[in-house]
């Protein structure tokens, strides 16, 4: 249906993730503070490359397709982050993106996030994707700006403890 490819941006390359990604993915998201909304722990090397297989296989349902990206900043020549897409087909046949995005504590506040995120909606706009979806909690002020910033706005919908955000087309 979908499959992931590069997304140049200014300052930004989103890569097709790859296994091999793991070990340096590891550095990026191992603070712990990372998880204060989302839950969890730092990952481990092998945790992160038996995921990125498992994500690298795909859904295997020919309705859903795994995007998944890493974020590389151009002039640190380094990864920053990750930004995916799980992307459906609706009874309709029209298309839904559910998105999230985690940039390491060390890009945090210079906008990675925000202009990673704009190039995902964008990809996925250019893919013919008519509602694009993310949830945010609703304490994380940081990701509700990006949201915001990305043509996102909250909706009375809550899953999971976190609140949808509904992308909205601007003309």
């Amino acid at each position: 249906m979908i499959t992931a490819e590069a997304v140049p941006t200014e300052r930004l390359i989103l890569r097709p993730l790859r296994v091999e990604h793991a070990r340096e993915m590891a550095g990026v998201l191992s603070d712990p503070e990372l998880y204060a909304f989302i839950g969890g722990e730092p990952p481990s090397v092998q945790s992160l490359r038996s995921r990125y297989e498992r994500w690298e296989a795909g859904s295997g349902d020919p309705a859903e397709s795994w995007c998944n990206w890493v974020v590389e900043s151009r002039e640190e020549n380094c990864l920053t982050g990750t930004v995916q897409a799980t992307v459906t087909r609706e009874d309709d046949e029209s298309l839904t993106a559910e998105i999230s995005w985690i940039v390491g504590t060390a890009w945090q506040g210079r906008g990675v996030a925000t202009e990673a995120a704009r190039a995902l909606v964008g990809w996925l706009r250019q893919r013919h994707v008519t509602r694009i979806v993310v949830h945010v909690h609703p304490r994380h002020g940081a990701s509700a700006a990006v949201a915001a910033a990305a043509g996102f706005t909250p909706t009375d919908h809550w899953h999971d403890g976190e609140i949808r955000w509904r992308h909205t087309v601007r003309h």
